[in-house]
C-alpha cells in the first residue's frame, strides 16, 4: 500500500498544469461520488491530479491499471485510506480495472464510508454507460471534451476569454468577434489550432510528435479501450482499423452500407456496431437524419472524424472542406443535438440550420430557410447570418 502513496505523491508534486479546463469549475466537488467521462487524451487525468493536489495529504491518486489491483480491490484501498485519515480518493481509468464489478465496489464504498469522497475517470465508450446507470442516484456524471479554440488561446497566449452561448453567437456574433479579434490575429491562430490544438498534450510536443501521439491514441482506443469494455477478437480489431483507412479516403459522405461492408469484409450489423464503438471512442462522429426514430437501428446519414486533430494524424490534412465540417460538428454538438441536414450541412436541435464553407460561401443552398446560417472560414468577423468559423470555438 505504501507504494500507492509514494507514486501518488510523486505524480501530484511533479504536475505542471497551471491552467484549468472549462469543466473544472462546473463540477460540484462536494458530491461524494463523481465520474468524469471523456475520450482518451482530452485531459481527464490532469484534471483529477489538479483536484487531488488541492486536497493535499487527504487525497490519493491512483491509476486502476496498476499491477497492485491484480491482487487488491478498490474497496481495500478505500478502507485503508479511510482508516488512515484520508478523505478523497481519485481513481483513474476505471474501465481498465482488472475486475468487472467496479460499479458494485463503488456502490459499497459510497454506502460504507460516508466521509469519503471518490472521483473516478473513465472512457466515453457506451458500454461504460450501462455500468454508470447501475450506480443510479449515487454518482454525478460529467463529460470532458477536447480543447476548444477559446481554451487553446487562453493556454497559449495567457488570455482570459470566457465562453459564449449559442444564442449569443447567433444574435451578436459580429460584436463579439470584433472584440476578440482586436486582441489577436485570430485567423492565423485558428489555423494553428486546427492542425495541433484539440488535445492538451500539444503543449508538450512538436507538431510531428503531436500527430504521432494522436495516431497512437487512435490505435490505443481500438487495441486497449474497446477490448477493456466489450469482448472483441484480434481479427475484429484489424477490421476496425481497416474501416478507419477506408473512411479516411471518403469522408464526409452518406455511407453506402453494402459497399462499405464489402470493403471492410463485415456484415451490415457488424458495421453498425463498428460505427457505434468508434463514435463512442471519439474517433468518428456519426450524424443521423432528424426524422430517424431514436430507438431505431438505422445507418448514419453522415460520417465525420471526431475532430480535426484525428484527421491530421491520419493524413487527411488536404481535405479542407472535411476538416471544416469536422470542427464545426465538434463544436456545435456541445450546444445540443446535432443532425445531418437534407439542405445545408447541419441541423442543431431541429431548429438551426448551418451551411459550412470558405469565406466566399453564400446562402444559395439554404436560401429562404428559417434560422439558417453560413459558417465561413478565414473571416475575422461576419455580417448578418454569416458567422466566422473560429467563433464556434468559443461555445465552451
Amino acid at each position: 500500500m505504501d507504494r500507492i502513496y509514494e507514486i501518488s505523491g510523486r505524480l501530484i508534486s511533479e504536475l505542471n498544469a497551471p491552467r484549468r479546463r472549462y469543466l473544472y469549475d462546473t463540477i460540484d466537488w462536494n458530491d461524494r461520488l463523481i465520474m468524469i467521462k471523456g475520450a482518451r487524451g482530452v485531459g481527464k487525468t490532469t484534471m483529477m491530479k489538479q483536484r487531488c493536489r488541492e486536497n493535499g495529504e487527504r487525497g490519493v491518486y491512483v491509476s486502476l491499471d496498476q499491477l497492485f489491483f491484480n491482487d487488491h480491490t478498490i474497496v481495500e484501498l478505500a478502507d485503508y485510506h479511510y482508516k488512515h485519515g484520508g478523505t478523497h480518493l481519485y481513481l483513474d481509468e476505471v474501465h481498465l480495472y482488472p475486475r468487472s464489478n467496479w460499479e458494485q465496489e463503488l456502490k459499497n464504498i459510497y454506502d460504507s464510508y460516508p466521509g469519503l469522497y471518490v472521483v473516478v475517470t473513465g472512457s466515453s465508450l457506451i458500454q461504460l454507460n450501462s455500468k454508470v446507470a447501475d450506480l443510479s442516484r449515487r454518482v454525478a456524471v460529467y463529460s470532458l471534451r477536447g480543447l476548444s479554440f477559446r481554451e487553446y488561446l487562453n493556454f497559449t497566449g495567457g488570455y482570459d476569454f470566457g465562453p459564449i452561448s449559442i444564442s449569443e453567437m447567433l444574435n451578436d456574433h459580429r460584436t463579439i468577434a470584433q472584440k476578440i479579434s482586436s486582441h489577436i490575429r485570430v485567423v492565423g491562430e485558428f489555423e494553428k489550432y486546427l492542425k495541433q490544438g484539440y488535445y492538451p498534450f500539444f503543449m508538450e510536443c512538436s507538431e510531428t510528435t503531436y500527430s504521432q501521439r494522436v495516431e497512437r491514441l487512435v490505435l490505443s482506443v481500438i487495441d486497449i479501450d474497446i477490448p477493456a469494455v466489450t469482448p472483441i477478437e484480434y481479427e475484429t480489431r484489424l477490421k476496425l482499423k481497416k474501416l478507419i483507412v477506408v473512411l479516411a479516403e471518403q469522408v464526409p459522405f452518406v455511407p453506402n452500407m453494402t459497399n462499405l461492408s464489402r470493403d471492410v469484409e463485415v456484415t451490415r450489423n457488424q458495421l453498425m456496431r463498428f460505427f457505434s464503438l468508434l463514435s463512442e471512442g471519439a474517433i468518428l462522429r456519426t450524424l443521423m437524419d432528424p426524422t430517424t426514430q431514436p430507438k431505431r437501428a438505422s445507418k448514419p446519414e453522415k460520417i465525420l472524424f471526431d475532430n480535426p486533430s484525428v484527421m491530421q494524424a491520419l493524413g487527411i490534412a488536404n481535405k479542407t472542406g472535411t476538416i471544416r465540417e469536422s470542427f464545426v460538428a465538434s463544436m456545435l454538438s456541445f450546444a445540443g443535438q446535432l443532425y445531418a441536414a437534407k439542405e445545408g450541412d447541419f441541423l442543431l436541435n431541429r431548429e438551426y440550420l448551418f451551411e459550412v464553407g470558405g469565406k466566399g460561401k453564400g446562402f444559395s443552398q439554404i436560401a429562404d430557410k428559417p434560422n439558417s446560417y453560413v459558417i465561413a472560414d478565414s473571416l475575422e468577423t461576419g455580417v448578418g447570418n454569416k458567422i466566422p468559423m473560429w467563433l464556434l470555438g468559443f461555445l465552451y
